[in-house]
């Protein structure tokens, strides 16, 4: 029986009620008029601090080195663009404004591949000897029909002649599989092997091999389970993973997202000495066995924090606001670091 999925969920909630619009638009121009300074790129940062466009869900961080743009790539809404990934651009990492979308229509490919598909979910962007991969999801509600695919481009600037998001396909279907294959990730190992982290509830959290410069599955790649919560439904997520002083930290998100102020959604972490594991919490506790640190939950205006990514330090993820009658916004957090563990500033 198929189980529910944050990716499932959330993705039918970008479609705004008027009231839901209503409310977000006034909390923007709140936003707008009433923040002080810009903080500095390299502080932690109040996610209430941000203004313009800040409407993400699922986002995919690049942050700018010092002069240059930041961008965030998102999941699509399916009235826009045939619910194409969305993108949004920053001089500052604080202020952010809509930029578009990857493309005007879906590849052909992916409706025969996902009947039903609507939106694209829970994009991923990486770059590699100049070349930036951007890996994504189409799913359907609540079905492991799912599939992940990939595009390339030369730059993330629209103003740059060579920009293009060129479609490779796919790289993973779940059809007739025991995993889900939603929510991709990569990171490179020491050897700088590149490896796809992905999955929502059903079997966990799966880790596969790929290859440059594809970016595609290497030679019998198999899926590894690296994180597992052992328990119905097994409410586990967004994998993310960064290397970090010769250890590997697995960020994911666990409990349940896109209920607007009902979400229980968090973010969890664990780490390793080999990028395939095995995972273990800050108590010792294997995240196969359902272990995590926590990293960040609901505090104040936030709610259901989840579906995220790092850049430069920074979390990027979405939550729901108390301040926008339980809508999904951005937030931004820089990592500290105590003792070979992350955390985020304290509300």
């Amino acid at each position: 029986m198929a189980q529910p999925n944050k990716s499932a969920a959330s993705r039918p909630a970008v479609r705004w009620t008027a009231v839901r619009l209503a409310a977000v638009l006034a909390a923007a121009v709140l936003v707008l008029t009433g923040c002080g300074a810009a903080a500095p790129a390299s502080d932690a940062r109040p996610a209430a601090e941000l203004s313009g466009d800040f409407f993400t869900h699922d986002p995919a961080l690049v942050k700018g080195e010092e002069g240059e743009p930041w961008f965030i790539y998102s999941t699509g809404n399916g009235q826009v663009a045939d619910g194409n990934i969305q993108i949004r651009s920053s001089t500052d990492g604080t202020d952010w404004e809509y930029a578009g979308e990857v493309w005007q229509q879906k590849p052909a490919w992916l409706k025969e591949a996902v009947p039903g598909v609507d939106n694209l979910w829970a994009p991923e962007l990486y770059k590699h000897d100049g070349t930036w991969y951007l890996y994504y999801s189409a799913s359907t509600f609540g079905k492991n029909l799912s599939v992940i695919a990939l595009a390339t481009n030369t730059t993330l600037d629209p103003a740059d002649p060579a920009y293009e998001w060129v479609d490779r396909g796919q790289v993973v279907s779940s059809k007739g599989e025991r995993f889900n294959a939603i929510d991709p990730g990569i990171a490179e190992d020491a050897d700088g092997t590149p490896w796809l982290s992905f999955g929502s509830f059903w079997t966990g959290l799966q880790l596969m091999q790929l290859e440059w410069p594809t970016g595609m599955p290497a030679n019998a790649a198999e899926p590894l389970t690296i994180a597992d919560r052992k328990e119905p439904p097994n409410a586990i997520e967004a994998p993310y993973i960064l290397p970090r002083d010769g250890k590997y930290y697995l960020f994911f998100s666990r409990d349940f997202c896109c209920k607007g102020l009902d979400s229980t959604y968090n973010i969890a972490v664990g780490r390793a000495d080999s990028i395939t594991g095995p995972y273990l919490d800050a108590d010792g506790k294997p995240l196969l066995d359902g272990g995590g640190t926590p990293v960040l939950g609901a505090a104040g205006d936030r709610v259901g924090p989840g579906g995220q990514s790092i850049s430069g330090g920074t979390l990027a993820y979405h939550y729901y606001a108390k301040e926008l009658d339980g809508a999904f916004r951005l937030g931004l957090l820089d990592l500290e670091w105590k003792d070979g563990w992350p955390s985020v500033p304290q509300d």
